[in-house]
């Protein structure tokens, strides 16, 4: 496996100085998460049911903001369901496929309706109460996805899923106060996937104030040293048609140009229908 410091190297692609902590559970988590990989195909092998219970206790471990708990697990198993929703993204064949697809949803539903049960008012109704069940989702869904990897399964996290936003609540009947956050793939891998090569911390750690007045050097370095491990195929350029061919395509001009495209503006409606004052 290395040491920490060369999982490390292999998650940047550069030379990265890191503590080594000694041999033992906490070394074996550190290093589990430096060597988190995205997982698309599965086996047909199902997921035991025990095994399923176990991981939705730990996601369930996650820290929650005042302990309000504002999540929901949807686990589709009805067949008609799994095929919708595949449908509306067939370019993901594996939300299909794969031995098992959850939704992780924010729940602000909940809270609300013990307020109505011990007769207080939900004061907080404005733009914070969906980002706390935002934010509670998110942290339970890496809960499931580190304790998936440490149970020997892989994990595809699915945000395309807010781009049918009204389908997917309409196949799931999520009621008021209920968005879906993420679907989540998840089973045995078929391949042993890569190590995407992140940025570096020095470019996501500031002290005492932010700074980006080196991103455009950092940057360059970066899709430089990315593009060594791994050449983005011609093919798999971006709106061509808008902006060309490029010679150098690297992770910055891929990434600005899939956001250069619109997506989800009707996702503030959604949840406005659905009852979130968003003020």
């Amino acid at each position: 496996m290395g040491t920490l410091a060369d999982l490390a190297a292999q998650r940047f692609g550069t030379d990265t100085e890191v503590a080594e902590v000694e041999a033992g559970p906490g070394r074996d988590v550190l290093a589990a998460l430096l060597s988190h990989r995205t997982h698309r195909r599965f086996l047909a092998d199902p997921v035991a049911e025990d095994t399923l219970n176990l991981l939705y206790a730990c996601a369930l471990s996650a820290p929650a903001k005042s302990d309000l708990q504002q999540s929901a697990i949807i686990r589709v198993q009805d067949p008609g369901k799994r095929a919708a929703i595949a449908e509306l993204m067939p370019e993901m064949g594996w939300i299909g496929t794969c031995p098992v697809f959850l939704l992780f949803c924010g729940d602000s539903r909940r809270i609300r309706k013990l307020c109505q049960l011990r007769e207080h008012e939900f004061a907080n109704d404005h733009l914070d109460a969906f980002l706390n069940a935002a934010v509670d989702t998110a942290l339970v869904m890496q809960n499931f996805i580190t304790a998936a990897e440490a149970a020997g399964l892989g994990c595809c996290p699915i945000s395309v899923v807010r781009n049918h936003i009204d389908q997917i609540a309409e196949i799931t009947n999520l009621p008021d106060h209920v968005f879906p956050l993420a679907g989540m793939c998840l089973g045995h891998p078929a391949h042993p996937g890569f190590t995407s090569t992140r940025l570096p911390p020095a470019m996501i750690v500031h002290t005492d104030q932010y700074d980006d007045s080196q991103l455009p050097e950092q940057i360059d370095a970066y899709d430089h040293r990315r593009d060594g491990i791994y050449t983005i195929p011609p093919e798999k350029q971006r709106m061509t048609a808008e902006y060309g061919r490029s010679d150098f395509y690297g992770w910055s001009e891929d990434k600005t140009r899939q956001v250069s495209v619109r997506e989800r503006d009707d996702l503030a409606a959604y949840l406005r229908r659905h009852g979130f004052c968003l003020d």
